[in-house]
């Protein structure tokens, strides 16, 4: 299905679910690479931007949060760029159908901001990798906040829910590193003049825009680096923790162990049923006690030495 919007001579196209009509569409009107229809076919493809001499054929990732709220996953989106248009095609990030529907409501009521944003296909581009930025600083700020809350639970927590956290947020950090390094380069290309874009750089100055992209971009693939730093050594803090705990079990049933052991063996010698080289009276069980009390006390008193 082919949405569209209109303002003067320059087109948003939004192909949601496209067919092989629309393929076909794309490949006979617009004389599109074939190579780029089969890009659009494909849904793992890598970040990158092919230049044409009437247009560029953009393909870059963005996150989001899956319907349980608590993975990040990547969508592709993929966006032809030339002088009078830009044609989004495929199952993009949600923002870009949001961004299209509210363009298509504001430009109905003649709204002069939007206006402005469609004055041209190079501030349009600009204006939806803006607000792709915006929300994917808004999900790496969640998963900073995720971070401090396990810093903070990590002393008080369940050992299963923290671990569980930790997994959770460890694997949405790898997968955000993975996504933003290989597109950084992408970016880059944007801010050092490698596309030039077409608008005539005398009427609008989009490398100043460009740039606002990539220094977006470049402060939260530093925050996600600082962050999977930080949730490896909160791993590490909380597996010293769990040995910690563990050798303070281990302390404790040795010190019962050894405590028990010589009462037990002492036990065992008076509760044999034979005769004794000394009288057994009614004073006899509380010279018993007596003896295993002071085995005890003085069995604490060494250990409580040895292990300071």
């Amino acid at each position: 299905m082919i949405e569209t919007i209109q303002y003067n001579k320059v087109q948003w196209l939004d192909i949601t679910n496209p067919t092989e009509d629309d393929y076909r569409l794309l490949l006979e009107k617009y004389e599109f690479h074939p190579l780029d229809i089969e890009d659009c076919r494909g849904t793992t493809q890598r970040p990158k931007i092919d230049e044409y001499d009437d247009y560029y054929f953009l393909i870059l990732h963005f996150p989001y949060f899956d319907q349980s709220n608590k993975n990040i996953r990547i969508r592709e989106v993929k966006i032809f760029w030339g002088r009078d248009y830009i044609i989004t095609v495929g199952k993009a990030h949600w923002v870009v159908k949001k961004l299209f529907d509210e363009m298509n409501e504001d430009l109905a009521e003649g709204d002069e901001e939007t206006q402005e944003m469609m004055a041209t296909s190079d501030q349009l581009l600009y204006h939806i990798l803006n607000r792709l930025m915006l929300e994917t600083n808004t999900l790496v700020q969640r998963v900073g906040a995720e971070v401090d809350l396990i810093n903070y639970e990590i002393f008080n927590k369940r050992p299963r829910a923290i671990i569980e956290q930790i997994s959770v947020t460890r694997r949405n950090i790898i997968l955000l590193n993975t996504t933003f390094r290989p597109q950084l380069r992408v970016l880059h290309m944007f801010e050092s003049g490698g596309i030039k874009g077409f608008v005539d750089p005398e009427l609008i100055d989009m490398e100043d825009y460009w740039g606002n992209i990539l220094d977006q971009y470049q402060k939260m693939f530093d925050l996600v680096e600082d962050y999977g730093e930080l949730i490896e050594g909160l791993s590490q803090t909380f597996d010293s923790l769990l040995t910690n705990r563990t050798n303070e079990i281990m302390r404790v049933l040795t010190i019962f162990n050894t405590v028990m052991l010589p009462l037990t063996v002492l036990t065992g010698i008076f509760g044999m049923n034979v005769e004794f080289p000394f009288p057994m009276g009614p004073a006899t069980f509380f010279v018993i006690a007596a003896i295993m009390v002071v085995m005890t006390a003085v069995l604490l008193f060494f250990l409580n030495r040895r292990t300071k």
